[in-house]
């Protein structure tokens, strides 16, 4: 009785309070629903957080007019709903207070803990984006950064996908051109990932929902037809399960029977597929039976066979051979004494959980200190996230990135099961070929390869792997590498990915030429002279901007499609017109200091900057000293060099503070001009940190992802380390101004081991 208790809690339905309901209500609801799973923990930490989140959002209203704390705890509820540990039901209830109120990530961690103030600023940052780029670009930049957040902590993406369903519920409250938008990327990229982490009953509401907004038509006439046959078809539903029910009984199996109508995407999906109406549709529901045992399992399926007849090729064994995000069930398709043909799923009760909740199963509410177990055997399940970072650090083209990432969740909702001579499984996607056969194994496979053997009968390069089949792949030592016409072929973002690798290392002089090629045509189009471009000077800008060792590396980079002709000419246009600049003598300088009033001058290095005023002086070159790195906010003097202009230092500068008396009259006041329109807040300055740290395993990789986050660009790193494992690391990069800086550093003195940081100061 326990266990059939434990099975109507799984198959609850996702909590949809009503619209406008009041936050106490609310908040209640959660309270409930977390007892209903841990009766005896304290909530204490609940209760704080929904205070604070209530506080922090007073007055801020959703564009439904409810007030906003309503959407964070809806969020935490959902999480409660699927059994979650308390951590991240505060983080869903904290979610929005870093991004939307006056609370910082440190604030979290001061009062929550280290934990949850992580999971915060993961969801936060997904949505801190640069809004100068086109909306693909912002919404590649932000699954990056998703991405890179779900590795550290999977958790992350359980409360994004919390907050996109809450969302999805909401969406009616939206512009049309929003809602569709909002359901595009929904059904493009988070129900897909709701489907590879196993959580079904937040991958099927994300489906249902982004359908009615994206195909309202089809969404309203599919449930208008389904609802008329209602009663007719629980009906013959009733049947099968009392039928099936009393022969389980009989054959001394213990279970629970119940039957359902499949959801209207997967319906829909099935009509678009099959191109049929939903007259020529009759699975439409599906019975499920859920016993103790995996022998049991296979017990039920003896007697479902010996019950009616077995559609052929309609019979999945998803137990022993699991789906890519570990869901485990016995699939059949069978003719009722109808006539009438539906589906029977079996599994255990363990499998049943896992299949409602994916990777949410592992972090059932428990005590504190669980969930690192939790989270290591989760770990080994999430290959497919691995092989995604992977492949998007090869990628610096946004829409490429995106592309990929769209096919890869695409392809993998429906896979195919094959073996290794030697009997290993290899899950691919449907469609598969022995190519992507060959580079699932090992990259050098896959380059190596020359034909291929399916069930021992050797097959086109091209073959359609089935399930089941015994791939074996022939490799020579004298193949010349894949060629490019595998790429049309292969349906794996891996195998893609791989190909092209080998194209950007083993035909590097090709892609040289075809580069310089490119470089000239583009020259030619654009009327621009590429002799006077054409110099080491200009060469070196580039090459230390895009971080490359050498001009053929450069170029090789561009015949293969990595860097595009434009970004390359750019930059070296802009260190040509800064060489361009005039320069103004020492003594003009000099003799052009008077008492009259301060007048904005240029500033000598690339893109227009805030600008500086200087004391009467008018058109002449400026630069920021590199010994002390000024950025706007800071106080700043300048000085007269010899020959160079005007060189700008902070006013605690040691090399200003240590002028000798008759290089003091060198000085000159100086302070920053303010942008306006468009330019604020686009310059960047170079500056200058020195970080203090106990020296651990992974500090970098801490300190480049706050960079990383941020969008900041590491522009040079020094480290020195004592043989005591102090280290000092030196890193130069571009701010917009002071306090951006401070942030950033507050941000940085939070990873684990740093002691302090400091500014360079000369």
């Amino acid at each position: 009785m326990e266990k059939m208790d434990q099975i109507k809690q799984l198959d609850r339905e996702l909590e949809q309070p009503a619209d406008f309901t009041s936050p106490e209500v609310l908040y209640q609801d959660l309270i409930d629903s977390i007892h209903r799973y841990h009766p005896s923990d304290d909530i204490s930490m609940v209760e704080k957080a929904y205070r604070l989140a209530y506080d922090a959002h007073k007055g801020q209203k959703r564009k439904s007019g409810e007030p906003y704390i309503i959407h964070p705890l809806c969020v935490a509820i959902i999480l409660a709903d699927l059994e979650l540990d308390k951590e991240t039901i505060v983080a869903g209830i904290l979610h929005d207070v870093v991004e939307d109120t006056v609370m910082t990530t440190a604030g979290v961690a001061e009062q929550f803990g280290n934990e949850v103030a992580l999971l915060v600023d993961g969801v936060t940052k997904l949505t801190n984006i640069n809004w100068d780029k086109d909306k693909v670009e912002m919404q590649a930049e932000n699954l990056r950064k998703m991405f890179l957040a779900m590795a550290k902590d999977i958790r992350v993406i359980l409360v994004k996908l919390a907050d996109r369903l809450h969302n999805m519920r909401t969406l009616q409250y939206m512009k049309p051109e929003k809602q569709k938008e909002k359901a595009k990327e929904t059904m493009e990229i988070y129900a897909p990932i709701a489907d590879r982490l196993g959580i079904s009953r937040i991958k099927t509401e994300l489906d249902d929902l982004a359908l009615k907004y994206l195909e309202p038509d089809v969404y309203y006439d599919l449930a208008e037809k389904i609802s008329l046959r209602k009663d007719s078809r629980e009906a013959f539903v009733k049947s099968i399960v009392d039928e099936v029910k009393s022969h389980m009984d009989d054959a001394g199996i213990e279970c629970k029977v119940d039957g359902r109508v499949k959801h209207f995407f997967s319906i829909y999906k099935k009509m678009v597929k099959q191109n049929k109406t939903l007259d020529q549709i009759y699975d439409l529901f599906a019975v499920r039976i859920i016993v103790d045992t995996v022998k049991d399992c296979y017990g039920a399926l003896g007697v479902i066979h010996e019950m009616y007849k077995p559609i052929p090729g309609r019979f999945k064994d998803y137990i022993a051979m699991p789906k890519i995000n570990n869901y485990q069930s016995l699939h059949t398709t069978l003719i009722g004494s109808s006539g009438r043909p539906f589906e029977i799923q079996i599994r255990t009760y363990e499998m049943h959980r896992v299949a409602e909740y994916g990777i949410a199963a592992h972090w059932k509410y428990k005590q504190s200190g669980s969930t690192k177990a939790a989270m290591d055997s989760a770990e080994e399940k999430l290959s497919w996230l691995r092989q995604i970072l992977e492949w998007q650090k090869d990628m610096s083209d946004n829409k490429e990135f995106l592309d990929s990432l769209k096919s890869d969740l695409d392809l993998f909702s429906d896979s195919v099961f094959c073996f290794t001579p030697s009997g290993d499984v290899k899950n691919l996607p449907s469609g598969s070929t022995p190519i992507d056969f060959a580079y699932s194994i090992h990259s050098a496979v896959g380059n190596k390869m020359v034909g291929a053997k399916a069930n021992g009968v050797l097959v086109n390069i091209d073959y359609v792997i089935k399930n089941g089949d015994r791939i074996e792949i022939l490799t020579s030592q004298n193949s010349k590498g894949p060629s490019r016409d595998w790429l049309k072929i292969v349906k794996s973002t891996q195998a893609k990915n791989k190909i092209n690798q080998w194209f950007k290392a083993e035909l590097k002089e090709d892609n040289i030429i075809r580069g310089r090629d490119m470089i000239d045509k583009y020259c030619r189009n654009k009327g621009i002279n590429y002799a006077e471009l054409n110099k080491p000077e200009f060469m070196e800008k580039v090459m230390k901007r895009y971080s490359y060792k050498d001009w053929d590396s450069v170029l090789a980079s561009i015949g293969h499609g990595g860097l595009k002709e434009g970004q390359v000419i750019n930059k070296m246009m802009e260190a040509h017109m800064k060489k361009m600049e005039k320069e103004k003598t020492d003594a003009t300088i000099l003799d052009s200091i008077g008492d009259g009033n301060k007048v904005p001058v240029a500033v000598s290095h690339g893109k227009p900057k805030s600008g500086i005023v200087v004391k009467g002086i008018d058109d002449l070159a400026v630069r920021f000293s590199k010994c002390c790195s000024p950025v706007p906010g800071d106080e700043i003097v300048g000085f007269v060099t010899r020959g160079r202009g005007i060189s700008i230092h902070r006013t605690d500068c040691i090399n200003v503070i240590n002028l000798p008396e008759d290089e003091k009259a060198r000085l000159i006041e100086a302070e920053w001009q303010q942008p306006v329109g468009d330019e604020a807040g686009k310059e960047r300055y170079t500056t200058e940190i020195k970080i203090f740290a106990n020296n651990r395993i992974g500090m970098f990789v801490d300190l480049s992802k706050v960079f990383t986050e941020r969008q900041i660009d590491i522009k040079s790193m020094n480290v020195r380390t004592t043989k005591q494992g102090k280290a000092t690391i030196l890193m130069t990069f571009d701010i917009r101004g002071i306090e951006e800086l401070n942030k950033l550093a507050d941000k940085l003195r939070q990873i684990e081991g740093v002691i302090d940081i400091e500014r360079t100061a000369g």
